[in-house]
């Protein structure tokens, strides 16, 4: 299989992007294979899965029931699947697609060459889906960079147990790369040219890594020593949980500039009955007084959430307590979905009577507000001056270029000259405000 083809299919989260760039990274070192965008051509063939929506399994066993075709017309091809929903259901999917020959989960995808290793000796199935600890990072090689910009998981899996989660069944429960660990990728990222991280985790505030004393470092002491990392000059962290937006975190938005003007910080409902079903342990007082502190840490902070609508038993009160938290916070954007139940969470279990339509028509009004909301902040920003760190050619058009604001907004400018940007960081002139990004002239040429 040396020097063969490698095809991935990734579903899900920034995670789940992360852990996909590692297989091919670790697949490259093992077996020298290179990756296919043709599914068609390759050796192997995995597929990342993401149990978090509602028909994630439906999606998979589509998606397979297509590779299947292509093992039939070769049968030396290897199919593996990974994943949330590989370690969630594995025995299903040995059964009905009989095909797959390995399934492995989140924290056991170090473990593939040596799968694909057995599979030239033996053609049986193989199946991992354990949770040993950090022995994943351990065994990773360097990461691939795609300058400017890199993701970097700092830690595995949730111990908050919302009642509607099924990530801590999944990917286990937390566990924190140590800080010399993670240090050092930043450090290879930099050097390869990377000029913003985002640092990653189901709840990544709860990240505590051990230091060469024996104490524990916090996500803000981390934010810290990425900050004093030469060529890093930008600093994202993705996703936050209430619980653990700590003090020391809230004055690191005083302290580092090197950490974007933006949070996402997902509220889930603006009902403390719903939050309390929800299991999320924080009320929404909690909630308002860690944005009235980020704000007052950093006043041009823009603030980003998840809403979940129609979880059992909620009344139009619940829902209209939602609306008026959104109101109140003026989210600078979000993302919204409504309740679907996930096998083996103790929330599938409830008992919901209210009706899908009604269900619809919520969502249909907080997206509505939450849309609202996003358009007159991009309105806001015409005529100010943003520090836009440009990522490449625009999608939109070949003769322009896109970056990203701090807020993590897209714009899309025309370079003064012919000098390749990518990678720099450009002050622009917001010049308009379209639905889904921002267009800007370069500052001097503006002014």
């Amino acid at each position: 299989m040396s020097g063969g083809k490698l095809y991935i299919q990734t579903y899900g989260c920034q995670m789940n992007d992360y852990d996909s760039d590692r297989m091919a990274d670790l697949l490259a070192s093992s077996h020298g294979l290179s990756l296919t965008d043709d599914p068609a051509e390759a050796d192997v063939l995995l597929v990342n899965t993401c149990s978090v929506r509602e028909k994630a399994q439906e999606k998979l066993f589509h998606q397979l029931g297509r590779w299947s075709r292509l093992k039939q017309n070769n049968p030396d091809l290897i199919i593996g699947v990974g994943g949330c929903v590989a370690s969630q259901e594995g025995d299903a999917i040995a059964r009905r697609a009989p095909h797959v020959d390995m399934i492995f989960g989140p924290q056991t995808l170090h473990r593939i060459p040596e799968m694909l290793d057995q599979q030239s000796v033996r053609r049986i199935r193989l199946t991992d889906v354990t949770f040993p600890e950090i022995e994943k990072f351990d065994r990773l090689p360097p990461p691939s960079v795609k300058p400017p910009t890199a993701q970097v998981s700092i830690m595995e899996g949730c111990s908050k147990y919302c009642s509607f989660c099924v990530v801590p069944y999944t990917r286990g429960t937390e566990i924190s790369r140590p800080l010399e660990s993670v240090v050092a990728e930043l450090r290879h990222l930099a050097a390869k040219g990377v000029r913003e991280v985002n640092l990653l985790g189901q709840n990544v505030n709860a990240w505590r890594g051990l230091v060469e004393d024996g104490e524990e470092a916090d996500l803000a002491e981390l934010i810290t020593c990425t900050s004093v990392i030469e060529g890093i000059d930008r600093i994202r962290f993705t996703t936050s949980h209430p619980m653990e937006f700590s003090r020391s975190l809230i004055e690191a938005f005083a302290d580092v500039p090197e950490l974007v003007s933006h949070v996402h910080l997902p509220v889930q409902s603006g009902s403390d009955r719903i939050l309390a079903r929800m299991k999320r342990g924080y009320d929404v007082a909690h909630y308002m007084r860690i944005v009235e502190d980020l704000r007052a840490a950093r006043p041009d902070i823009a603030l980003s959430s998840d809403f979940i609508v129609g979880f059992p038993e909620e009344t139009e009160a619940d829902f209209e307590a939602t609306m008026e938290l959104v109101e109140a916070v003026n989210f600078d954007t979000s993302f919204s979905f409504i309740y679907s139940p996930r096998p083996g969470t103790p929330a599938a279990l409830l008992k919901d009577e209210t009706p899908p339509e009604v269900k619809k028509q919520r969502l249909y009004r907080l997206q509505d507000q939450l849309e609202r909301q996003s358009r007159a902040h991009a309105a806001a920003m015409v005529g100010s001056r943003q520090r836009v760190l440009v990522t490449g050619e625009s999608r939109a058009r070949s003769n322009q270029l896109s970056g990203r604001t701090e807020n993590n907004r897209v714009v899309n400018f025309t370079p003064a000259g012919s000098d390749d940007l990518t990678g720099q960081f450009v002050d622009l002139r917001i010049e308009k405000a379209l639905p889904h990004s921002l267009q800007g002239v370069v500052w001097e040429a503006a002014c």
